[in-house]
């Protein structure tokens, strides 16, 4: 398995990689976890619940306040510096308008600056406005592996802004400001889950959020004696590109053909009782997300008892909807479950599913603790005999949401 590379350790690397790149030090250094959702896939935007948790690996921001209107950013993953223009014009009164069409100007910049910039404008429409700066960013949160890289890259930003100019908003409303820089900056018509996560879990625990209230439970992991193992494919399975968004659509079909305003407000009495105004696609689409929810309420029960065969069998369910009904799996993907399932209770799994929108990255699974390694290890090589693809892995505590290393003064 790999071994996490320390916070302090990342932290001081992209310091050092600041000096050396603008030739004086970072006064301002900032942090913020990619997640894994333990359960609840795809219905965040279906206003249900999600069981997510922040994950050991970070994006870090090394930043220091400069001349200009533009941020001077170095990312350290691909040795690229970008100038990224700051907004103009004038702030807002802090109401931000939705939207998931970036501007021309945000378009015509490279693809990973356009979530830096995605942040810059939503803090300006909401009353903050960024001040010119140069930073190196330095992550070790995998990219395109359902993990969410581009959350925590836009985290850390929004934690920034708020660290050079002294001015914050509310972490609720953080997480709020960085969805919409996704939606505008990336044009990712995202749910509030990544961000959440992001921002405001906290160590130790995983997060219960009601999508539609955006109340959060914090659910304690307090059995040392289980693990939460995470097993990257490394496929990206590239498709038309829409796959999410048409999902995303199919469950708003499927809401209106139901009467309701989400399937959050739909049960699976009322889906059988309507299946005839669905055509099969809404229905099984309607399926996943009704039995995701209930699924992830009953497993947040369940961990909180200690009830691990409960928590295992609910996520073994989870993927197979997934799977089946909602048709966001891959073969990669099955084959890793499935060496998991195969290895069972008596080998050290309590449970594993795909984690993430879809069509390739990792697989998530609770494993008992002393057994984490040999577990990892067979998956592994039972999915590179079959796909002759190395996978790779890692264990995570529940780590701590978005947090400022050191700030001005």
């Amino acid at each position: 398995m790999d071994q996490a590379v320390p916070l302090i350790e990342l932290a001081n690397r992209a310091e050092a990689t600041f000096q050396e790149r603008f030739g004086r030090t970072a006064n301002s250094l900032v942090a913020a976890p990619g997640r894994v959702n333990l359960i609840g896939e795809h219905t965040d935007y279906n206003n249900g619940f999600v069981l997510p948790m922040a994950i050991n690996r970070y994006t870090v921001i090394a930043a220091d306040v400069a001349d200009g209107q533009v941020a001077r950013v170095y990312s350290a993953l691909i040795d690229e510096q970008q100038e990224i223009p700051l907004p103009s014009g004038e702030v807002a009164s802090g109401e931000v308008a939705s939207g998931e069409v970036a501007s021309g100007e945000v378009e015509a910049l490279p693809e990973w600056t356009r979530y830096i910039r995605g942040v810059f404008d939503a803090y300006h429409e909401a009353g903050i406005s960024p001040l010119a700066f140069d930073a190196v960013v330095d992550s070790t949160v995998p990219v395109g592996g359902g993990l969410s890289s581009s959350a925590s890259l836009e985290v850390a930003t929004a934690t920034l802004i708020e660290t050079l100019t002294g001015q914050s908003v509310t972490p609720v409303r953080k997480a709020l400001l960085c969805q919409l820089a996704e939606h505008r900056g990336a044009g990712v018509p995202c749910g509030i889950m990544d961000q959440f996560s992001s921002v405001l879990c906290q160590a130790g625990h995983l997060m219960l959020l009601d999508c539609r209230s955006q109340e959060t439970k914090m659910v304690r992991l307090a059995d040392p004696a289980i693990e939460v193992l995470i097993i990257n494919s490394n496929v990206k399975h590239e498709l038309t590109g829409g796959e999410y968004a048409e999902r995303r659509a199919q469950c708003y079909a499927a809401a209106k053909a139901l009467g309701v305003s989400s399937l959050r407000d739909a049960s699976m009495a009322m889906l059988g009782e309507q299946k005839a105004n669905l055509n099969e696609i809404l229905y099984r689409r309607a399926r996943h997300v009704i039995g995701e929810i209930e699924r992830t309420t009953a497993a947040a029960t369940a961990l909180e008892a200690g009830q691990w065969d409960e928590v295992g069998r609910l996520m073994f369910c989870s993927h197979a909807s997934l799977r089946d009904d909602f048709e966001v799996s891959c073969g990669e993907l099955d084959i890793l479950v499935a060496a998991a399932s195969e290895l069972g209770t008596e080998q050290g799994v309590v449970g594993s599913r795909m984690t993430g929108g879809g069509f390739g990255g990792c697989t998530v699974s609770l494993v008992k603790a002393d057994s984490a390694g040999d577990v990892a290890e067979e998956i592994c090589r039972r999915y590179h005999k079959q796909t002759g693809v190395e996978a790779t892995s890692f264990a995570t505590p529940p780590a701590q949401g978005a947090t400022v290393l050191s700030q001005p003064g």
